[in-house]
């Protein structure tokens, strides 16, 4: 692909993410946004940059991972945490919020490395199993963690808020099990499509760029890579840990929307990762367009079939069925590119035509 049908692609997908902004901002302006829709327009830029992070791993690099819960939830409660720990050195809200996800991102980034260094020498199934295990490991050891704070510093507990030995100026940040209490609500649907451009940005020009090329001659054949001098743990490592890093911010993004933070199961548990990778699998896999759109769809559909609620989940479950196979049937995918070759040919002549 030259440069410039892959610059026009870039910016179509740009394009649609500045569209949907714009158009959320005219039915809010006219009145025509719901509290329901209004109320999952952060977890839609949240859930959209999960599956493309994921996609970097999965469909770019060609390997299996079923953790990226769990580095979610490490970004995730490492920016809440400094959110509360500068609540009285920082009181602007924003800029503690920009830290939150420097920070978010530098810490799931971090653990992607350590992870990836001794996981990414497995492949297949037990890699999937290996990083579904991370994920919840990750969570279990929050739920027992306590962390509190006071004038002479952290403590550390894995009892109860008892044992941390705090003087009375001590406030417990973590607390266990009901994990962190009055986190800022301040990610804006304005900041989460920031986010989102920056994520597509990072990723599509990671994928097109010479970086990329060694990731995807890693994936589509391995031993020929390596042979003409590729680094594989290199360039392995490198999408893991900006993958996780991602996913990191979308963790955060994630905690400042909520005003209590918990590591459930629901939150941050395998189905959470598996939900992730259906969303990769439904738009295509390399495909980093059709991982947003398939992310939005999905977010949105079960949300707006509540009046259905009968007959929610079948029309879901449909719908799933219908988009895998649109995207990997292979009739599916011939007739698409025999559509796409008719409306080539029709769109020459015109061209000349207009020249």
């Amino acid at each position: 692909m030259n440069k410039n049908k892959v610059r026009m692609q870039n910016g179509i997908t740009y394009a649609i993410v500045v569209g949907c902004w714009i158009l959320v901002q005219i039915m809010d302006k006219t009145g025509h946004m719901t509290s329901l829709l209004r109320g999952i327009l952060v977890p839609l830029c949240m859930y959209s940059i999960l599956a493309i992070s994921l996609n970097l791993t999965v469909g770019i690099l060609g390997e299996l991972s079923l953790g990226h819960a769990g580095f979610m939830c490490v970004g995730a409660f490492s920016g809440a945490f400094l959110t509360k720990c500068l609540e009285n050195l920082l009181p602007n809200l924003q800029l503690r919020f920009f830290l939150a996800i420097l920070i978010g991102a530098a810490v799931a980034g971090i653990c992607g490395i350590l992870i990836g260094i001794p996981v990414l020498r497995l492949k297949g199934d037990y890699l999937a199993i290996v990083t579904l295990a991370f994920g919840e490991i990750i969570k279990n050891l929050i739920n027992v963690m306590y962390i509190g704070l006071d004038k002479s510093g952290f403590h550390f507990s894995i009892k109860d808020t008892m044992s941390l030995g705090m003087d009375e100026t001590g406030v417990v940040i973590i607390k266990g099990a009901q994990g962190i209490t009055g986190t800022p609500k301040a990610s804006t649907f304005l900041i989460a499509v920031v986010l989102l451009l920056i994520t597509l940005f990072i990723v599509l020009n990671l994928i097109h760029s010479r970086t990329g090329r060694a990731i995807m001659s890693i994936r589509d054949n391995r031993i020929a890579a390596e042979s003409i001098g590729i680094n594989i743990t290199k360039y392995k490592l490198m999408a893991f840990s900006i993958s996780a890093a991602l996913a990191g911010v979308a963790g955060v993004l994630y905690a400042h929307n909520l005003s209590t933070l918990a590591a459930t199961p629901k939150n941050f548990g395998y189905n959470m990762s598996i939900m992730i990778l259906v969303f990769v699998v439904l738009g295509g896999l390399g495909n980093i367009r059709g991982s947003m759109i398939a992310a939005v769809v999905l977010t949105l559909l079960p949300e707006l079939l509540r009046g259905l609620n009968d007959y929610r989940m079948l029309i879901y479950a449909v719908v799933l069925i219908v988009m895998m196979l649109f995207n990997s049937s292979p009739r599916a995918i011939e007739l698409r590119s025999v559509l796409l070759e008719r409306f080539r040919r029709k769109k020459e002549p015109a061209a000349k035509e207009a020249a």
